[in-house]
């Protein structure tokens, strides 16, 4: 068996040392690799956001094709898929980060609640508040470790003085499970952290302004493994009160931290499901040949 399936199963399963078996070739309903449509259920009950034939082009090539996904409330969606299918694009729509390359153009709908994100009325400002980003390197200010969660609070205006804002930065430390390590630490630099602290300090910077939407963009590739699961805890933490989709290149993350996975190649959203069902009976043969380590 495939090593990158018999770990993927493990994550799901939750417990090692199980039996695994193969992807059963009996799921597998579209064997045709040419057929593009999404397969699987792209609706949820109660979505946060909603997302509706989204095209995106650099110049003449387009990156995206037509993608159209609810993300429901109080989930982790992952998206996966090899390098280049689109994922991180389309994670990019979901805040308007594209907006700042000038050669993208995007169209479509996507909406936040009754907000059509695109609208000319909307302030991006505040929509980055509301859909925060903790991107694939830590990224902390060159400020103190205070400074960096104190940041979004103060330029938005959510404290009116001192003693508030100390509440806020340290209870957002707290939610991102780095208190412990930094409470007297708050003076120093941020970029004195060690790498997975600094993501911490990072996540704890995007929930510091209360969003409802966190984006993660690959954020554990270039930690530890100690690191990747202090990450991975805080996130099944955090979706109790966050919408949470993630980018990964490990199946077997995308496996362990999401409830449904949505699957990219050359652009187009091939199939979406629940996580154990994309891991153990995809429906597309594009799917299966990812998952099983076939390509990507």
């Amino acid at each position: 068996m495939n090593a990158m399936t018999i770990e993927a199963q493990t994550a799901v399963n939750g417990r090692s040392g199980q039996t695994m078996r193969e992807v059963p070739q009996s799921g597998v309903q579209i064997a045709d690799y040419d057929h593009r449509q999404t397969v699987g259920e792209i609706t949820v009950d109660n979505p946060k956001m909603s997302c509706r034939e989204v095209n995106v082009y650099y110049g003449a090539k387009q990156a995206l094709k037509q993608v159209s996904l609810d993300i429901g409330i109080n989930e982790v969606i992952a998206f996966i898929g090899p390098s280049g299918c689109g994922k991180s694009t389309f994670l990019r729509c979901l805040n308007r980060m594209n907006d700042t390359i000038p050669s993208c153009r995007i169209t479509g709908h996507i909406q936040l609640d009754e907000d059509n994100i695109y609208d000319k009325s909307i302030d991006v400002v505040q929509l980055r508040a509301r859909v925060g980003m903790v991107f694939q390197k830590p990224n902390p200010f060159p400020k103190s470790i205070y400074e960096n969660v104190a940041y979004g609070p103060r330029i938005h205006g959510m404290v009116n003085n001192k003693a508030e804002l100390d509440e806020l930065v340290f209870a957002s430390l707290e939610r991102a499970g780095l208190i412990k390590e930094v409470e007297n630490r708050m003076g120093e630099p941020g970029t004195s952290l060690s790498g997975g602290q600094q993501q911490r300090l990072c996540i704890a910077r995007a929930i510091a302004v209360n969003p409802e939407v966190i984006l993660m963009d690959e954020p554990c590739s270039a930690l530890d493994p100690i690191a990747t699961a202090k990450i991975e805890e805080l996130i099944d933490e955090l979706r109790e009160n966050y919408t949470i989709v993630i980018v990964t290149h490990s199946m077997q993350q995308a496996a362990r931290v999401s409830q449904r996975t949505a699957y990219f190649h050359l652009g187009d959203l091939i199939e979406v499901g629940e996580t154990d069902q994309i891991f153990t009976n995809p429906r597309h043969k594009l799917t299966e040949d990812y998952i099983t380590g076939r390509f990507g």
